[in-house]
């Protein structure tokens, strides 16, 4: 029988695009499980949110392992955990806290390129990073964990934004990543140079603007990540049913 892993792999080089919803805590994560879903990750900025943080790494690590594991005891399905910057000041400490993760059986993981200081969020050096990668990937030689790196330099609108994705891509690549994640592309020509630009399947968040999932396909995207949409939009729904409640026209249904 093929691990959680490999079947998580496979669906990034599968024929039909691989749509991952993002959970916030057990209960959504089985009802995305019931609607088919083949695979699920979690949202850090939702499960941060559902737990009273903002997002950034301001929950502690444990309170997030709980909720993780709470998660994967509840699913059948493969499941990746985002991992925002690692939760750790060194490629010792990440690569401890990804062990956790592995231990559990988790599939997968996002960690990305970016760092936050203050209320400030800037790239990190893209070779330091690249080099953290690989030190990570080596204290992880024996154990299989899809690393998926969100490489935030459109989610950032950094200057030359093609260019500096491009050297990334080729870095992480020769680091080890296993996917690369670029949330808030969304122009087909942008998303064309950088798949033309790595052998690595490329991930995307659904946002304003971005193609629908056929055209995204067509292009060569493999992965459509849901990010915190589903969260969102259920907790508009607190809006919506508060204002039926006092307009005497809430129903059950």
């Amino acid at each position: 029988m093929s691990s959680d892993y490999q079947t998580f792999k496979h669906l990034h080089y599968a024929d039909q695009l691989l749509v991952l919803p993002n959970a916030w805590d057990a209960h959504s994560a089985v009802r995305f499980q019931e609607k088919g879903f083949p695979a699920v990750a979690t949202s850090s900025a939702a499960v941060a949110q559902s737990l009273g943080y903002a997002d950034g790494e301001n929950m502690p690590f444990e309170e997030y392992l709980f909720v993780i594991k709470r998660i994967h005891a509840s699913i059948r399905i493969p499941f990746s955990v985002d991992l925002e910057m690692g939760y750790g000041s060194s490629a010792g400490e990440i690569a401890e806290n990804i062990l956790k993760l592995v231990d559990l059986g988790v599939a997968g993981i996002n960690i990305e390129d970016s760092t936050i200081t203050g209320s400030q969020r800037t790239l990190k050096d893209a070779r330091a990073f690249a080099h953290t990668l690989e030190q990570i990937r080596n204290m992880l030689w024996s154990k299989e964990l899809f690393i998926n790196v969100r490489c935030d330099t459109y989610i950032l609108g950094v200057d030359n934004k093609q260019e500096e994705t491009r050297l990334r891509l080729q870095l992480y690549e020769t680091a080890g990543a296993d996917g690369i994640f670029l949330p808030c592309i969304t122009q087909e020509k942008e998303i064309m140079d950088a798949i033309s630009n790595t052998r690595l399947p490329l991930n995307v968040m659904y946002v304003p603007g971005l193609p629908d999932p056929d055209t995204l396909s067509s292009l060569g995207v493999r992965r459509l990540s849901m990010g915190p949409f589903f969260f969102s939009k259920a907790y508009q729904q607190i809006d919506i049913l508060t204002k039926h409640l006092f307009t005497d026209k809430i129903t059950t249904t």
